[in-house]
């Protein structure tokens, strides 16, 4: 369990806050790594970001992150992409995925994105997270998502939270390719509520080798 905290959550939460930074808003380059929740502001109450992953448990899903660990990839490697195989990280450049040996085991037991949204409203709920004055859930699909997938996601949050006292204000949902960053505030219209952004294949390239910078030199 040690392993996967090294090289699988640290470098998502790491991942994400990067992203954050450069998509969203500044206000995100000083936060802390830590735990409940796993991003926080150094005051310890301003503002607290939960990150998590969310894939298909099935067969087909294990055989495609087979494929991903056989090395399969476009052609013209360069230095990078050896980079990247060679540190053995989930989260890749392009439109392929490459996953290291080390995070196979973790990834079998991440749950789908209607579990995984469960539960962390439901921890939220109860105080596990604490008490911030925003809080938000960051969660990682590793299947592509439309606006429509967001929004079904942001919609299924906050009829979850409906009549929690603690909620999540924000949800961020990620894949290869968008950053999608859902408002979940009370009051607000539907055509207010999502933002996409696009994130770009340098953009990709930068916020991976960023994370892998921060893992190596912690």
């Amino acid at each position: 369990m040690k392993a996967i905290r090294k090289y699988g959550t640290c470098f998502f939460e790491q991942y994400a806050q990067i992203a954050l930074s450069a998509l969203v808003s500044r206000e995100f380059d000083t936060l802390v790594n830590k735990d409940r929740p796993d991003l926080q502001s150094k005051d310890g109450h301003s503002i607290g970001i939960e990150v998590t992953r969310a894939m298909e448990e099935s067969r087909a899903a294990e055989k495609e992150m087979l494929k991903d660990l056989a090395g399969l990839s476009p052609s013209g490697r360069d230095e990078t992409l050896d980079q990247i195989l060679e540190y053995g990280y989930s989260f890749g450049i392009g439109k392929s995925k490459y996953i290291g040996a080390r995070e196979l085991n973790y990834w079998k037991m991440a749950l789908p994105m209607q579990r995984i949204l469960e539960s962390k409203v439901a921890k939220a709920g109860n105080g596990f997270y604490g008490h911030f004055d925003r809080m938000g859930l960051f969660v990682f699909s590793k299947d592509d998502l439309e606006e429509e997938d967001a929004l079904k996601a942001m919609n299924y949050t906050i009829s979850l939270q409906k009549y929690l006292d603690i909620r999540y204000n924000s949800l961020f949902l990620a894949d290869v390719n968008d950053l999608y960053m859902c408002n979940l505030d009370d009051g607000l219209s539907a055509a207010t509520r999502l933002i996409r952004y696009r994130i770009t294949p340098q953009q990709r390239k930068e916020f991976y080798l960023e994370a892998v910078h921060r893992q190596i030199n912690k």
